[in-house]
């Protein structure tokens, strides 16, 4: 595979790519620099905020949601002057000096958000991870919140099934991605170790393919996982960077697949820190805007 950046930026921690179909555009953000980022038409834009952003999401009214330590805001990119402000949401996650992380939307349109300890200090750098804080959210349309799961490490990775419900979702300090049965009413079932430990890296973000495997993106690992809908290992997809960081299908035919990837203090790569993509034979399954 020949994997290509898809522009000359390199990034610190870019994270959470989003393919909105809608508008041929790959949105993703840079967490440590506090950056909101599209690519459309070959035209690259960014936005800086004051905090780490997780998530820049569209949504069906036009505008988009972005995923900050104070909650979940809209957020207006095509507006200009003061009609661009930061307008509340919701507050998912009261527990003090955590943040958001990972963030995707389900096929109904609702946000899930998973939390963390917050590890980055006011210039970005680094902070340890010292407790399991986080805690795992749905936003609803009405921006209803619902807390789902608490106790984890760093969650990364959401995914769904809707036939049966079921929902993947990893902990990068287990090292693990579990799967929870969604039951009637919304909540989560027990949890089950669907793919567990590999020398290759620690679980980040995922994307799921028409042929219901996950490609999961691993931290330190130089590559992706792809694993078959029982959890077992299919493939190891090699990288051009240390650590990827997620991914996702984007295109006209949902057949490339785009790599977010962080360039640490004890990365080297030409390459690390790049958005990256290429064709893998195989297409995904659609991002899901905002529903509200």
């Amino acid at each position: 595979m020949r994997w290509l950046p898809v522009s000359e930026h390199r990034f610190k921690l870019a994270e959470g790519p989003f393919w909105d179909d809608a508008r041929q555009a790959l949105y993703w953000v840079d967490i440590a620099a506090h950056l909101a980022c599209r690519l459309c038409e070959s035209r690259f834009e960014q936005w800086r905020f004051r905090e780490p952003i997780s998530a820049f999401i569209p949504t069906d009214r036009g505008d988009a949601l972005v995923t900050l330590p104070s909650g979940v805001y809209r957020f207006d990119p095509d507006a200009s002057g003061d009609a661009r402000r930061l307008s509340l949401l919701c507050v998912p996650d009261p527990v003090p000096d955590n943040r958001a992380n990972e963030a995707r939307c389900d096929s109904r349109g609702r946000l899930w958000l998973g939390s963390m300890q917050n590890n980055f200090d006011p210039q970005g750098g680094d902070l340890p991870v010292t407790r399991r804080s986080g805690g795992l959210f749905r936003i609803d349309v009405d921006a209803s919140v619902t807390q789902l799961a608490s106790d984890f490490g760093i969650v990364n990775t959401l995914l769904w099934n809707d036939s049966p419900p079921l929902l993947y979702c990893a902990d990068t300090l287990d090292g693990v991605i579990y799967r929870y049965p969604i039951e009637p009413d919304g909540t989560l079932g027990a949890r089950q170790a669907w793919a567990g430990e590999h020398p290759r890296g620690a679980p980040d973000g995922s994307a799921l393919d028409a042929e219901g495997f996950v490609w999961n993106a691993r931290w330190g690992g130089h590559c992706l996982l792809r694993f078959a809908p029982d959890g077992s290992l299919d493939r190891v997809v090699e990288l051009p960077v240390s650590h990827p960081t997620s991914c996702v299908f984007g295109g006209p035919e949902l057949d490339r697949l785009y790599v977010t990837s962080a360039a640490p203090p004890d990365s080297a790569g030409p390459l690390d820190g790049a958005v990256l993509v290429v064709d893998v034979g195989v297409a995904g399954t659609p991002c899901t805007r905002f529903a509200g």
